[in-house]
């Protein structure tokens, strides 16, 4: 089973707030999940941001991967070191016309 920590939404339109949970993969973005991590408020000033950083270390050591967002969040935290190698493009380099 691939197992992954990702934000799930919650919130009204235009109001976001989001989870950090550890859910498989395979399933769709809020649908139910393995374990909740903390939460994220971007909307807050400033941001809220709350993890616990015992579970959040528990399931690294365990091997899930977490997600682009989520790593960045767990870097704010404390709970990961920022790593120095440079992440892969999200997208393809636009090719030249000729």
């Amino acid at each position: 089973m691939a197992v992954k920590m990702r934000l799930t939404r919650l919130g009204d339109h235009k109001s976001p707030c989001y989870r950090i949970v550890v859910a498989d993969s395979r399933t769709a973005r809020d649908a139910k999940y393995i374990d909740l991590v903390g939460h994220y408020n971007p909307i807050a000033t400033p941001s809220e941001l709350v993890v616990d950083n015992e579970k959040a270390k528990d399931w690294l050591q365990k091997g899930v991967q977490p997600t682009e967002t989520v790593k960045s969040l767990l870097v704010k935290a404390g709970v990961m070191e920022k790593s120095n190698k440079l992440s892969p493009a999200k997208t393809n380099p636009k090719r030249k016309k000729k």
